[in-house]
């Protein structure tokens, strides 16, 4: 498989007619709100995108739905967006994507942000080597220290608030493994973070080949709040693609 791997660079808008919506799919401990720079820069750039709340997370308690829910979310939300669809997930939320977006044929691309792509069977804890678990009830243990791990460059306001977002996660959601893999039928893209201390670049490397091409930011684990405007750029050119 040849893959294309572009530095992003400052250019024009592509144009589509018509454009693509995206629908970004947040990761684990966190909510949509984390979303909103990059919204709004692709809203200023005259994009559509919505958001899916996945319900393995949430801001209080301890949550119980697990990736199936989480997928069934997905589902749920491009059943009611009409006409063609990008679908961005961000690290953890490659596996609902993955699992959902090949029953929907309006879904015309996958781009996996420092994410996961999964095959059959692969479930989230174990690609990282930890056994299937028989307890899948409580909360995953969240990061120590998320200034430096999810957001070390982002800036310091953003980061704070982004922080005071985080939220329980549930087990369930990282023990239940993948059962269909649409990036073997739907045109994918990955988006390979180069200084991302979550998802590291050698395992990001790894799964990228899974998909149809490679992408590159010179960002950490999470460029929607440390460069949304060169992310937004980047995804208007994905979205244009023609392969």
């Amino acid at each position: 498989m040849s893959h294309a791997c572009h530095k992003l660079r400052s250019t024009s808008m592509p144009t589509t007619d018509p454009r693509p919506a995206f629908l970004l799919v947040h990761g684990a401990w966190h909510r949509p709100t984390c979303w909103a720079p990059l919204q709004e820069a692709l809203t200023a750039d005259g994009w559509q995108s919505r958001t899916v709340a996945l319900p393995s997370g949430g801001p209080q308690g301890t949550p119980s739905a697990g990736m199936y829910a989480d997928a069934e979310e997905v589902s749920a939300r491009l059943r009611e967006t009409a006409g063609p669809v990008v679908v961005v997930g961000h690290s953890y939320g490659g596996f609902p994507i993955t699992e959902a977006a090949g029953d929907h044929p309006n879904v015309t691309r996958l781009v996996y942000l420092a994410a996961y792509v999964p095959e059959e069977g692969e479930y989230a804890r174990g690609m990282h080597g930890i056994p299937q678990r028989d307890d899948l009830e409580g909360s995953a243990p969240g990061f120590e220290d998320p200034r430096s791990g999810l957001y070390q460059d982002v800036p310091e306001d953003l980061a704070e608030r982004a922080i005071g977002e985080l939220v329980e996660q549930s087990v369930r959601s990282f023990h239940e493994p993948l059962t269909k893999a649409a990036w073997r039928t739907v045109p994918s893209t990955y988006i390979l973070c180069e200084e991302d201390r979550a998802l590291r670049p050698p395992m990001q490397e790894k799964m990228a080949a899974r998909t149809s091409r490679i992408e590159r930011l010179a960002t950490g684990h999470s460029p929607f709040l440390s460069a949304p405007a060169e992310l937004a750029a980047l995804l208007a050119r994905i979205a244009s693609a023609e392969d």
